[in-house]
């Protein structure tokens, strides 16, 4: 495999960039119809108007519906939503976007997938959702640690079900995950790309959330004794983007990733051989083998801080090195005392 490395979210990336690191454009699908009008909320129709409904008022109570045969109803109308979920992957009859992002296949499957660990076994605590705009364009700008990327996965989660307008993030991450087979299709079907300013600013320009983790692989694969110190912010890219599309930068602080897999060596020659950026070593991995890979069931608080403004600036403002320095440094901070802030009022690593 060839050396990993990290995509500098400041340098301006073309798309012939982003196909070289496997990016391969989806055929849409037919479209499927949009769902007819809706009644107005609160519009009371007569009770007799309503189908079946002279028919519930004068049956008996003993001729409703056994419990046992709503249960059937339910379990057949999954089947037969499960049944049609198929029929439209299979014909192709579904939408992707240019970026490869399969909003149905997200919602149905990999939101399912990944909402257990979500909800019971890391138990994650959001707070602040609510200060991601509820429609138009926004940066989400976290901290990032784990050993392996799965904070950034929550935070998806967090998103997708917690924000009042049902919002989506879509994440910004290294070539390394465009270049390993299977994670690639995954990735780009979930609403990841590459983490290259045209594609960010696409995407903030289109009106999308967008997640990024400044700190990368200096975050990620950082040595257990350093965790929640947050490393370089690199030279703020992410700024110089956030205020070419005019969009906020909401700073997100993840407490609980540190501790999932902690990381007490790094083997730098078995890294570089299989063209890694780190090859952790765990109290786990790799004495247990893939035992080892389990992360530990730590107990995760999200918190959203409040979104930084950035449309009262000018056009120029984007080349200004100054104000990107001071508003990345602002976002940086910001996100560190939330951290110290959450350790603290934290009583314990697992509960």
């Amino acid at each position: 495999m060839a050396d990993a490395k990290v995509i500098p979210f400041d340098d301006d990336r073309s798309r012939q960039s982003a196909q070289r690191t496997g990016r391969r454009r989806p055929v849409p699908g037919r479209r499927k119809a949009e769902p007819g009008p809706q009644p107005l909320a609160g519009a009371a129709a007569p009770v007799s108007a309503l189908p079946g409904a002279q028919e519930a008022v004068e049956r008996p109570s003993g001729d409703r519906p056994a419990d046992g045969q709503e249960q059937r109803g339910g379990w057949d109308r999954r089947i037969a939503g499960g049944l049609s979920f198929l029929r439209r992957r299979i014909t192709g009859e579904y939408d992707v976007d240019e970026f490869g992002y399969d909003k149905e296949l997200t919602d149905q499957v990999l939101m399912s997938i990944l909402r257990p660990f979500y909800d019971k076994y890391f138990r994650v605590e959001v707070k602040g959702v609510e200060n991601i705009p509820a429609e138009g364009g926004a940066l989400v700008v976290a901290n990032h640690s784990g050993t392996l990327p799965l904070d950034g996965l929550m935070m998806q989660v967090a998103v997708h079900d917690h924000h009042p307008a049902g919002r989506h993030l879509r994440l910004l991450a290294a070539d390394l995950v465009f270049m390993l087979p299977v994670v690639n299709e995954l990735a780009r079907k979930a609403g990841h790309t590459l983490a290259c300013s045209e594609d960010a600013q696409a995407l903030l320009e289109r009106g999308e959330v967008v997640g990024v983790m400044p700190e990368g692989f200096k975050g990620i694969g950082k040595p257990f004794g350093e965790r929640y110190k947050l490393q370089r912010f690199g030279r703020g890219g992410f700024v110089s983007t956030a205020l070419k599309a005019g969009t906020p930068i909401v700073p997100c602080s993840i407490v609980g990733a540190e501790e999932i897999y902690p990381m007490i060596g790094n083997a730098k020659t078995l890294a570089r051989l299989l063209g890694f950026p780190y090859f952790p070593i765990t109290p786990t991995f790799p004495w247990l083998g893939p035992a080892g890979l389990v992360p530990l069931p730590t107990k995760w608080t999200i918190q959203f801080g409040e979104p930084i403004p950035t449309d009262g600036y000018p056009p120029e403002a984007a080349e200004d090195p100054m104000l990107m320095f001071n508003l990345t440094d602002q976002v940086r901070e910001q996100i560190q005392h939330t951290l110290y802030k959450l350790l603290v009022q934290r009583r314990s690593v697992f509960f």
